[in-house]
């Protein structure tokens, strides 16, 4: 268990939680105490300084006979131990002090006196004296011509403070990084409540199970923004689910028919026995058959291959005016044999950038839709328009029964065929195709139809589609 919740992402934002809080404690303590040690060091040298005048003031009314006296006296009134007061020379020699049985082993520093016959004006050291090593501020200060005062102040009221302020801190940082840690496990827990809420659901979701759906919150914050998104997921992989399903339905239906057609003919030859003939006939309708099939798959590939990007197209210039042309010329026999009448209206000059063989496709599986579908008598025309400024369409329309409006927006899907198109041969792929290669070459398929007013489907692709190339 406790490896495990090592691993966590709260165990670890409550590590950050406590060391930042700590860290921030730690620096807050530091720099107070850095400050009341600063204001405490400077009131003991302010300290220092009036007794230092006052000794300079004496001794300029009195000699030296009048600071030595003082010198007693404050020493006293003090306490020895709290204060002292030496009279040197400039060359270190003492020749006046206070009582100085707690001080003897505190010596004149000779770089304090150094300092001042170079010109300074005062002198601050902080001494340990031994053998406590008690700690002592020190001022050496001319308080008249040729006599320097040496006088000091214990520091072991303040170090006591100093000692209280540690045990202080130590209690104090223990206690902060106790309640940062218990802050951060609960802010940590909180914030991650709604991803513990997402990781529930997608536990619970398989392959028969995609109802399953994150609570939203409704705050409006990220957490909310992330169930959002992970619901919208799900949505989308239920109707890919569904599409799945459905098209291998399809798939199943539109391969069940020609292998039952196939085995038929095969049991029914074997059945009757016959002639050389009747197996040469079975063997051309199962050829027929099978390449009803082959074409089938391929076009599937073709689609699952471009849709994920990979299609291969090569792209070249290609004169769309007369790749239109010569696909009038090759419907036109077939327009003839069913009474329709086939007329293109072809401006020169338009071209794009394409894989001609799979822009011939789209077209012919558009024109080969329109000529299914429009009955005897009727009419297709296919037009060509180029933009002036970076499009070429072209429209095929023809004088058919028409696409119903709940069937429009369907009829690019897979394996899907309007009901009247179902007594037609064909997959229900040829729409699908169409629109994923003009998709790839940067444009789309369209459609606008009125019921047993005809429809009319449009080409759009960019003239130098340099997205594509």
């Amino acid at each position: 268990m406790m490896p495990k919740l090592f691993r966590t992402l709260a165990f670890r934002l409550t590590l950050w939680y406590a060391g930042i809080f700590t860290v921030s404690s730690c620096v807050a303590f530091i720099l107070f105490y850095f400050l009341v040690s600063r204001t405490i060091l400077n009131r003991i040298d302010q300290d220092l300084l009036d007794k230092a005048n006052g000794f300079s003031a004496v001794l300029s009314m009195k000699g030296v006979t009048g600071v030595k006296n003082l010198a007693v006296l404050e020493a006293r009134a003090a306490g020895e131990k709290k204060i002292f007061f030496r009279l040197l020379y400039p060359n270190g020699q003492v020749f006046a002090t206070s009582h100085m049985a707690y001080w003897k082993n505190l010596r004149v520093g000779e770089e304090a006196v150094k300092g001042l016959i170079s010109g300074k004006k005062n002198v601050f050291e902080t001494v340990a004296l031994r053998p406590d090593s008690q700690r002592v501020r020190v001022l050496y200060h001319f308080s008249g011509p040729g006599v320097i005062l040496q006088t000091g102040l214990s520091m072991e009221t303040y170090s006591h403070f100093f000692v209280a302020f540690k045990r202080v801190f130590i209690v104090a940082m223990a206690v902060v990084v106790l309640l940062s840690a218990l802050c951060g496990w609960f802010l940590s827990r909180k914030a991650l409540a709604g991803v513990g809420a997402v990781t529930e659901t997608a536990s619970r979701i398989s392959g028969s199970n995609l109802d399953a759906r994150v609570p939203e919150t409704g705050n409006q914050d990220e957490l909310d923004y992330l169930a959002k998104t992970f619901n919208k997921m799900l949505d989308r992989i239920a109707g890919l689910v569904a599409s799945i399903r459905e098209m291998s339905d399809n798939i199943a239906h539109d391969l069940k028919s020609p292998i039952t057609r196939i085995r038929g003919l095969a049991e029914i030859t074997l059945v009757q026995g016959g002639d050389r003939q009747a197996f040469e006939s079975m063997a051309a309708s199962t050829i027929e058959e099978s390449d009803r099939l082959l074409d089938m798959i391929n076009t599937m590939l073709v689609i699952s291959r471009a849709d994920a990007g990979e299609g291969g197209f090569r792209f070249e210039p290609v004169d769309v005016s007369a790749l239109v042309a010569e696909a009038c010329d090759l419907f036109a026999p077939v327009a003839e044999d069913k009474g329709v009448g086939l007329e293109c209206s072809v401006p020169g000059g338009a071209q794009v950038m394409a894989d001609i063989g799979m822009l011939q496709r789209c077209l012919t599986n558009l024109m080969d839709n329109a000529l299914k579908y429009t009955p005897a008598r009727g009419r297709v025309w296919i037009e060509v328009d180029a933009d002036p400024s970076d499009r070429v369409e072209i429209r095929v329309h023809d004088t058919g029964e028409g696409i119903g409006e709940e069937d429009r927006g369907r009829i690019f899907e897979r394996f899907y065929r309007v009901d009247p198109s179902r007594s037609e041969a064909g997959a229900g792929l040829g729409l699908c195709l169409a629109r994923v290669i003009a998709r790839s070459h940067g444009g789309d398929v369209t459609v606008s139809s009125v019921v047993n007013g005809g429809s009319c489907f449009s080409i759009s692709l960019p003239k130098g589609n340099l997205r594509v190339i």
